[in-house]
């Protein structure tokens, strides 16, 4: 089989505009960034002293409040046509540089780390596996490739913590925008009885599939599906055939503002919408929208400029 080969793309900006910079990139559809500041610089420079006996200057004013942004994209006409969407609105300078397959567990994998989430959630890499799950954490392993969400963003942590509370054990879960499949996965460690996943990338599903498999949850418990919701009327009718206590979305508000017409259906009587990737500045619209369709918004948290909204159908006279 052929080796996948990678690009990595790398934006520079500074602290000021660097929120800013990923709330865009997160709103054009990117899940996945690793970001390099001048802390990143002078630790590097720390650790390797044995190469060196002075650094230039001009280096070192040049990395002087410098952040840098990194995405990873298949290098070859998906991967392209994928990074002009994710840099449409963004104009900033970038470079593209080819990164082989020994390159990937230096340039990517280095950024993540064990990391602990609401009060029982333990989000552990793959490749980290062997270190010990501090006590009254439950883990959920992870290998999200270069594309796809690794609990690292506010959107996906604020969703998670969500999971602990909503969670219903034994009932089922389903999860639009899945991705990685963190969250639906995560719910499945929780005690859900079964998850449908549904996302617009036909790649999400390989890549939901062996995550879920690295929890040992097979395909008995869980589905994925390609395709979009809000226009593939088929779609919606197979989502449709079951009623689930909690259906989760985290993608953004230019989306959930038109899926909130449509989740009513598939939720149970008293199940609960749980939707995050919500810019803090549009949490008002998205949450008319929900009350406009009948759901009446019983939870709000933030985190980092970015918001969750939990919601229910409204109760019928």
């Amino acid at each position: 089989m052929e080796e996948l080969k990678w690009l990595e793309v790398v934006l520079d900006t500074t602290q000021d505009k660097l929120d800013d910079l990923c709330a865009r990139l997160t709103a054009n559809g990117v899940t996945g960034m690793a970001i390099e500041d001048e802390a990143d610089f002078k630790t590097f420079l720390e650790q390797n002293r044995q190469y060196w006996d002075y650094v230039d200057e001009a280096l070192a004013q040049h990395m002087k409040g410098l952040c840098r942004v990194k995405l990873y994209v298949t290098d070859d006409a998906d991967g392209r046509a994928q990074l002009s969407r994710w840099l449409e609105g963004i104009d900033l300078p970038y470079t593209a540089a080819p990164l082989g397959q020994s390159d990937w567990a230096w340039s990517w994998q280095k950024y993540y780390k064990p990391m602990a989430v609401g009060e029982r959630l333990y989000i552990v890499p793959d490749w980290l596996r062997a270190e010990p799950v501090p006590a009254g954490r439950t883990p959920v392993y992870l290998n999200p490739g270069l594309t796809f969400g690794t609990g690292n963003h506010a959107s996906t942590q604020l969703c998670l913590a969500g999971l602990e509370r909503y969670t219903v054990p034994g009932a089922p879960v389903l999860d639009l925008g899945c991705g990685s499949g963190i969250l639906s996965i995560a719910a499945l460690v929780l005690g859900a009885s079964g998850a449908l996943a549904v996302d617009i990338d036909p790649k999400a599903a390989d890549v939901a599939y062996e995550n879920a498999a690295l929890n040992g949850i097979g395909r008995e418990r869980y589905a994925v599906r390609a395709g979009d919701v809000l226009s593939d009327a088929t779609l919606r009718d197979e989502i449709g055939a079951e009623r689930y206590p909690l259906v989760l979305a985290n993608i953004v508000a230019d989306v959930i503002i038109p899926l909130s017409a449509a989740v009513g259906a598939w939720l149970t009587e008293d199940g609960v919408f749980l939707c995050s990737g919500i810019i803090d500045s549009r949490a008002g619209e998205v949450r008319a929208a929900l009350e406009k369709n009948g759901l009446s918004v019983i939870d709000s948290r933030e985190q980092n400029g970015w918001v969750a909204l939990a919601a229910k159908p409204l109760k019928r006279p």
